[in-house]
């Protein structure tokens, strides 16, 4: 009797929960990118950009768990998002939402036109919903998942808000990895040195690691993972960034290695 050998399969069980753990699957991650490029989207690329939503809902709710901690809820509401954007301005994103949400209505400041007379909500919004807004409701699944990992829960108007943020910020974060793909590369870096006058500038201590993101390889057809990584380096800033980065990376390698 021949004896036959296990088959081999494609993926491990590894790749399978890593993907599985993500509360914002790749498959809507790549609708998202269908909605503003017509490139293709690597499956690296669909797991950082989803890894990245994660790390930054991840930080906005756990900033807004807080604040209703003080209040020894443990149900999130509005004002809980409000209170975490105040403590940390790097949770700011998503702004084309902000004039969406009742949330933050009379919380935007007053803007006038050329002629010095307000201009309204309704006129700020433009004629055509973006996108972004317009598909936040494909995000309430992984939203209520990522809550319940947190260990809250949040009233409809909190769920619709962090819907509405993490479906602008993912379709910002999409543009700008398309505009990667086309440039070649991140075209808005710059540095900022202080000199002494009458002396000439010092040399940088150590090399900028984001810097190596600047200039991007392969073809111009398809998104890469890099290219998404590049693009958070646009979207986000400070400890939130190097987080995402950090984090979009792991993601990545443990799954290329599967």
């Amino acid at each position: 009797m021949t004896t036959q050998r296990p088959r081999t399969q494609r993926s491990g069980p590894q790749t399978a929960s890593v993907v599985t753990d993500l509360p914002f699957k790749p498959q809507l991650v790549k609708a998202v990118f269908r909605d503003v490029t017509s490139l293709h989207v690597s499956r690296p690329a669909a797991w950082a950009a989803a890894s990245v939503t994660r790390t930054v809902l991840t930080e906005i709710i756990d900033a807004a768990r807080s604040a209703a901690a003080e209040e020894a809820r443990k149900r999130l509401m509005p004002k809980d998002l409000i209170s975490a954007i105040e403590r940390n301005v790097e949770v700011e994103l998503g702004s084309a939402w902000y004039l969406h949400s009742p949330t933050f209505h009379g919380l935007l400041g007053e803007v006038r036109n050329a002629d010095g007379a307000l201009v309204s909500v309704r006129e700020r919004r433009g004629a055509r919903t973006p996108s972004g807004v317009a598909g936040a409701h494909r995000f309430e699944a992984g939203v209520r998942r990522l809550l319940g990992s947190r260990g809250v829960r949040a009233v409809p108007a909190m769920v619709r808000d962090l819907d509405g943020i993490a479906s602008v910020f993912l379709t910002d974060l999409a543009r700008d990895a398309a505009k990667v793909v086309r440039e070649g590369g991140v075209k808005r870096f710059g540095t900022v040195s202080l000199v002494v006058p009458g002396e000439p500038a010092l040399a940088p201590l150590f090399k900028d690691p984001l810097l190596a993101l600047s200039t991007r390889r392969g073809d111009r057809r398809t998104v890469g993972g890099d290219d998404v990584l590049a693009a958070v380096t646009m979207q986000l800033f400070g400890d939130l960034r190097q987080r995402a980065l950090t984090e979009a990376a792991e993601m990545t390698r443990n799954t290329s290695a599967n």
